[in-house]
């Protein structure tokens, strides 16, 4: 079974990963507000007074329908990095489903984002709060043969 690189033993891994989840952050985000934009005439425009819940709601969806797809956003594969659960494997959809949850969750409430960033910025394998939680993290994507 193969596990989770080493920090201190295969440091490319993570290399610069805590920068490309902020680029791909801020990609995914313009995306789904795009996404958003398109969906709200089939609200019948009614989608404009709640466009902030709307589009919190398109991007739950987005986030995991792509990170269960390739366990990587759109943001992610661009940034070349990806999901990887405790023992290595990429998330299927129930992993990808409680770590957009915890996502969420650390959005609505502001202190725990905090401690996300700071984890993120300090931890040797950068992992952000719900990664802790669920025990994955976000690596540089191996080569593929």
């Amino acid at each position: 079974m193969w596990h989770l690189p080493d920090p201190q033993t295969q440091p490319e891994f993570y290399e610069d990963v805590a920068m490309k989840r902020l680029i791909a952050f801020v990609l995914d985000t313009v995306l789904i507000a795009l996404i958003t934009v398109l969906v709200v005439p089939f609200t019948a425009f009614t989608g404009l007074f709640f466009f902030p819940f709307l589009m919190a709601a398109v991007g739950f969806v987005y986030r995991v329908i792509t990170i269960a797809n390739g366990s990587a956003t759109l943001g992610m594969r661009l940034m070349a990095i990806e999901f990887r659960n405790a023992s290595g494997a990429r998330f299927d959809l129930g992993q990808a489903f409680l770590h957009t949850v915890g996502l969420n969750l650390s959005f609505a409430i502001m202190p725990l984002q905090l401690v996300s960033v700071v984890l993120m910025a300090t931890t040797e394998r950068g992992q952000g709060l719900t990664d802790h939680v669920m025990g994955s993290v976000a690596i540089n994507r191996p080569a593929r043969y």
